[in-house]
């Protein structure tokens, strides 16, 4: 069984994967609050931890990793947008939380093994607590439950931030509800016209890093393998995270590995809903094929910031169409994919995608050596393989290049089948005139004909 070597945040240093149950590795990213579209930006945490799921799966089987990632269904904003659309939260969380599967699955992420959401854990939320409040970590205010970070000794351990320094650099309006600037909220108590719950403590909604803990302990258990989430998440909410379940379960690590990818830049910015700088997928799929995008957010390592650009697109555009040539050349629809090992082994090393994207540049060169059947079929297979490993290279070559032309493939290939049976036949009967109509149509349908030993072939030309 292959080794994982995975950048561990809190350790700050690259640790090996022992999974506490190898039969049930499980996994936890942070999900979108669903109430406007995700951008291109929001996407690069999917597509990573997608790519380690896919690593997961064939190190310890498809039916032993479990993959949770959350829906975050009560918020302000969501709150903003019912009130503004004069609706219930549901209507605004169901509709961004379908237009949010749909564009991932366009990047070719995986479906989530769990899917919690927030509205359905209010009970597990309010007796994590109700626990922490008994064990003096938590305590009631007029506005709400908040958690007293002073209660943990050893809090800041993720980001390297120290108490002392956070109350220094508190604002000078501190809040009279809280006993210390660092507190935070676990409970809110009912604004009016605003959804709530009943609790111990009133009418009120979950604060948002208890979500997390209370999901996580519900859905995965007491400790995980792996908790992902973008570097922007590691303070305050992966430290919130850690304190709330640490402190309620007397010092048990919520997660043995933190994972976090860096941002996506746009000139010189995050890109952000607030910066106005937002390019959202739907829009950039109409422009770029969808899995030009996806290997754009893999092209630097994950922990390193990605500025996005077209440029980047494009390059990771031609890589795609090199690939999808060598496949076209040697394709077989009987070929099942094989894993490569070298994809998998440098995948394995803190999933070093760009080292893998070289490897996928030999395999392409290895296919467009093949000489004999046996050759073409691994190659072939291969090919595929590591397409399946990084989410790419899953539709047939000519249909990639169909859609590259802007066609929809409603009947083209066996229009353009049909047209190439023809060529050969009037070719046969040297009818040169319809045969040059016959190679001036397909031309105009960016296709390229070669004449062989073993008849004529086409391919797309874009």
């Amino acid at each position: 069984m292959s080794k994982i070597q995975l950048f561990n945040t809190i350790a700050k240093q690259k640790q090996q994967l022992i999974p506490i149950n190898d039969k049930k590795v499980t996994l936890y990213v942070c999900g979108p609050t669903v109430y406007n579209r995700a951008h291109i930006g929001n996407a690069r945490p999917e597509v990573v931890f997608d790519t380690l799921f896919r690593l997961l799966r064939s190190v310890y089987g498809d039916d032993h990793v479990i993959f949770a990632r959350n829906i975050t269904d009560i918020d302000d904003k969501i709150n903003a947008a019912a009130l503004e659309a004069g609706v219930d939260i549901s209507v605004i969380t169901e509709k961004y939380t379908n237009i949010y599967r749909a564009d991932m699955a366009l990047l070719g992420v995986l479906p989530k093994t769990l899917e919690p959401k927030v509205t359905e854990h209010v009970d597990e939320i309010i007796a994590l607590i109700i626990k922490l409040e008994k064990d003096n970590h938590a305590y009631e205010t007029a506005d709400g439950v908040y958690f007293h970070v002073p209660s943990m000794a050893n809090y800041g351990r993720l980001s390297g931030r120290k108490l002392e320094d956070m109350q220094a650099g508190a604002r000078v309006e501190i809040d009279e509800n809280k006993r210390n600037s660092a507190d935070f909220a676990l409970w809110k108590k009912a604004k009016p016209n605003e959804p709530s719950w009943d609790s111990p403590w009133g009418k009120g909604r979950p604060g948002w890093h208890i979500e997390c803990s209370a999901m996580i302990e519900k859905s995965l258990g007491l400790t995980i393998d792996i908790h992902g989430g973008g570097h922007d998440l590691i303070f305050p909410h992966h430290e919130n995270e850690i304190a709330q379940s640490e402190c309620a379960h007397n010092g048990v690590p919520l997660a043995n590995i933190w994972m976090h990818n860096g941002m996506l830049n746009f000139g010189n910015d995050k890109m952000s809903k607030s910066l106005g700088n937002v390019l959202g997928i739907d829009g950039l799929a109409e422009k770029w094929p969808a899995e030009a995008l996806r290997l754009s957010l893999l092209s630097a390592h994950y922990r390193a910031p990605l500025d996005w650009t077209d440029d980047l697109i494009s390059q990771n555009l031609r890589t795609l169409d090199r690939a999808y040539r060598a496949m076209d050349e040697i394709w077989d629809n009987t070929i099942e994919p094989i894993l490569p090992n070298s994809i998998i082994e440098v995948l394995c090393d803190d999933l070093n995608t760009p080292q893998a994207l070289a490897e996928l540049s030999t395999l392409v060169r290895n296919a467009n050596k093949a000489k004999t059947s046996e050759q073409k079929a691994l190659a072939l297979a291969e090919l595929l393989g590591a397409g399946q490993l990084l989410g790419i290279l899953e539709l047939e070559p000519k249909q990639w290049f169909a859609n590259q032309i802007g066609q929809k493939d409603d009947g083209l290939t066996a229009h353009i089948d049909a047209l190439v049976k023809e060529r050969v036949e009037v070719r046969a009967a040297k009818n040169w005139a319809r045969a040059d109509e016959i190679r001036d149509e397909l031309a105009a349908l960016c296709v390229d004909v070669k004449d062989g030993p073993e008849g004529s072939t086409w391919r797309f030309v874009v």
